[in-house]
C-alpha cells in the first residue's frame, strides 16, 4: 500500500445544524478548530457564502479571526475569499493587519465565483462589470501587495506590504488549474462537490506548473469529504446528514443541517439522488480499516501534496472523531 502520511487539512463552510442558532454554529466553528488544532492538522480554512440562511460564513474574513484568537498555532485562512466580491486593496489590508496580530499563521485561498446567486452578487456591489474575467490581475494585485515595498506602486496595503501571506488558487474547474500553474502557485481541487474535472485539472496544473519565487514545483491539494465512524454501518448512518445537504443544493432548498436518518429513499427522489451522489462522489467513508484503504487508493492515483477533508456531521462529538480517525490513518496508527 501507498504511504499515506500526508498532511491534513480541515475546510468548514460553517453549516448551522438543526436548532441551533448562528451564535451556536460560529462556537461550533471555534470548537471544531481547537479541536483539530490538537489532533495535528495542519490548516483550517473557512468557505465564504452569501445569502444561504443555512450558512454563518459570509464575513469569512471575521471567522478567520475569530478562529485565528481562540486557537495557538493551527494555520487558519480562506476556502476562499471570493474575488469576484472584493477589492483586492480590502482583502491585503484585512488579511496584512491579521497577519501582524498572528505572524506566519495566515493562507489566503481565493476563488473566481461570487458564492452565490446573481442576484445577491449584484448586491455584493464591487463593480458593474463581471469581475469574474479580473480574477487573474486581481491574484496579481494581492501578490504585489503583499510583496516587497520597492516591487509596488503608489497605493500599497498597510499592513500587507511584505507579510508575504501565502496565496493559493482554488477551483472546481479546469481554468483555475492553468492560472495556478502560469503563477506557480498551489492549487486547491473542490473535490468535496464539484469532482468532475478533478482528474483532468490535476494533470493540466502538474504539466503547466511553472517555477515562481513562492514555489519550486507544484503543490497540489485536494478537498474531499470524509465520514468516519467506528463501523462501516455507523458512517454510512451518518453520511445521511451529508446526503441532505447535497439534497439542499439540488433543490436550492434553504434546510439547515439535519441529524441522520435510517434511509434517504423516502426523503429524495430518484433523479435527485442521482444528482445529490454525483457531487459528492469523492467522499471517503467507514470505518478506519475502510477510510485506509481508500485514501491509499486515492493517494495511488494521484499523489496529491495535502487533503483538506470537509465533515458534514451533525453530532459535533461524532465530527470530531471522523477527524481523528482520519488524522489516525494518515499518522499510521
Amino acid at each position: 500500500m501507498t504511504n499515506i502520511q500526508i498532511p491534513v487539512s480541515v475546510l468548514n463552510l460553517a453549516p448551522i445544524r438543526e436548532g441551533q442558532g448562528a451564535k451556536a454554529a460560529i462556537e461550533a466553528v471555534v470548537d471544531l478548530a481547537q479541536a483539530t488544532e490538537k489532533m495535528g492538522y495542519t490548516r483550517y480554512w473557512i468557505a465564504e457564502h452569501h445569502n444561504t440562511p443555512t450558512l454563518v460564513s459570509s464575513a469569512t474574513s471575521i471567522l478567520i479571526k475569530h478562529t485565528l484568537e481562540h486557537t495557538d498555532h493551527i494555520r487558519v485562512g480562506s476556502g476562499g475569499i471570493m474575488l469576484p466580491n472584493h477589492s483586492p486593496l480590502v482583502v491585503a489590508e484585512q488579511f496584512g493587519t491579521m497577519a501582524a496580530i498572528y505572524p506566519d499563521r495566515l493562507d489566503l485561498g481565493l476563488g473566481r465565483a461570487p458564492g452565490t446567486d446573481m442576484k445577491t452578487a449584484g448586491a455584493l456591489r464591487r463593480s458593474q462589470n463581471d469581475s469574474v474575467y479580473t480574477f487573474p490581475d486581481d491574484v496579481n494585485a494581492l501578490l504585489t501587495f503583499f510583496g516587497p515595498e520597492e516591487h509596488q506602486g503608489f497605493v500599497k496595503a498597510y499592513p500587507g506590504v511584505d507579510s508575504n501571506i501565502p496565496i493559493y488558487i482554488l477551483g472546481s474547474s479546469t481554468d483555475s488549474a492553468y492560472l495556478a500553474a502560469k503563477l506557480g502557485l498551489p492549487y486547491v481541487f473542490a473535490s468535496h462537490f464539484a469532482p468532475r474535472y478533478m482528474e483532468e485539472a490535476i494533470l493540466i496544473y502538474r504539466n503547466r506548473f511553472q517555477p515562481s519565487e513562492y514555489l519550486d514545483s507544484p503543490y497540489m491539494m485536494v478537498c474531499l469529504n470524509v465520514i468516519a465512524a467506528e463501523t462501516d454501518e455507523e458512517a454510512k448512518f451518518e453520511s445521511t446528514t451529508m446526503q441532505q445537504f447535497f439534497l439542499n443544493v439540488v433543490r436550492g432548498s434553504q434546510t439547515p443541517l439535519r441529524p441522520p436518518v435510517e434511509s434517504m429513499d423516502h426523503i429524495w427522489s430518484q433523479p435527485e439522488k442521482e444528482m445529490a451522489t454525483s457531487m459528492s462522489s469523492v467522499t471517503l467513508m467507514g470505518g478506519k480499516d475502510s477510510i485506509r484503504e481508500q485514501l491509499s487508493r486515492f493517494q495511488e492515483k494521484y499523489i496529491v501534496d495535502e487533503i483538506m477533508a470537509v465533515s458534514y456531521i451533525y453530532d459535533p462529538d461524532k465530527q470530531k472523531r471522523s477527524y481523528e480517525i482520519l488524522k489516525e490513518v494518515v499518522d499510521g496508527k
